[in-house]
């Protein structure tokens, strides 16, 4: 059975969409018009009741969490190469740059970009903002991956979460980052799936 991602153009949702590219597998799309605020309608909050994309929907499992359903499509197509396996040395990195999105990066910029006081070191799920941005571009600068020359599905995680924040300006534009976004963009995966989201978007405007 194909997976169904719970979609809309423009949201973190986007970077699943490069991911089941990426896989190569059929899927299918309920999309969502955000600004219509479909995914507060009943029918959606049954799927994920906390109203966010992405979700899927394969098999009759329901993943909602980014970086969980990333683990899972990954893992569910093992010859697409996007996760190292339980046995290879590289799979801890990859868990933990999944992990390091979610507990310490949005949390940070978030932060920053909100003007909040972030809470003691002690108790900050990320320490400080400044560790947390040379832990995660301290990879990126000897590159060209992640996991060096290893392209996994952290990547596609990171290259679409990061084109965002460059652009809004909630990351800063070092070199690394930016030629990092660029060779992420650059996959065929990534620009079928920016222009399908882009024609996406237009329907909905």
């Amino acid at each position: 059975m194909n997976p169904t991602l719970f979609h809309a153009p423009n949201s973190r949702s986007g970077a699943v969409r490069i991911l089941l590219e990426e896989l190569g597998i059929g899927y299918e799309l309920h999309v969502l018009d955000l600004k219509r605020k479909e995914q507060r309608d009943a029918a959606y909050l049954a799927v994920n009741p906390m109203g966010k994309v992405p979700a899927i929907l394969h098999d009759g499992v329901l993943v909602t969490e980014q970086t969980a359903i990333f683990i899972y499509l990954a893992d569910l197509v093992p010859q697409a190469g996007l996760a190292p396996s339980l046995d290879d040395p590289l799979r801890g990195p990859y868990l933990r740059w999944l992990a390091f999105y979610g507990s310490s990066f949005e949390p940070a910029v978030m932060d920053r970009a909100l003007k909040r006081e972030p809470a003691p070191p002690m108790l900050c799920p990320y320490g400080d903002h400044d560790t947390m941005l040379a832990t995660f571009t301290a990879p990126l600068r000897a590159g060209p991956w992640l996991l060096g020359e290893r392209f996994s599905a952290a990547d596609i995680l990171w290259g679409s979460a990061l084109k965002w924040m460059t652009a809004f300006g909630l990351v800063p534009k070092l070199p690394e980052i930016v030629g990092y976004v660029e060779r992420a963009a650059a996959r065929p995966a990534a620009r079928r799936a920016a222009d399908a989201d882009a024609a996406l978007a237009a329907a909905q405007a």
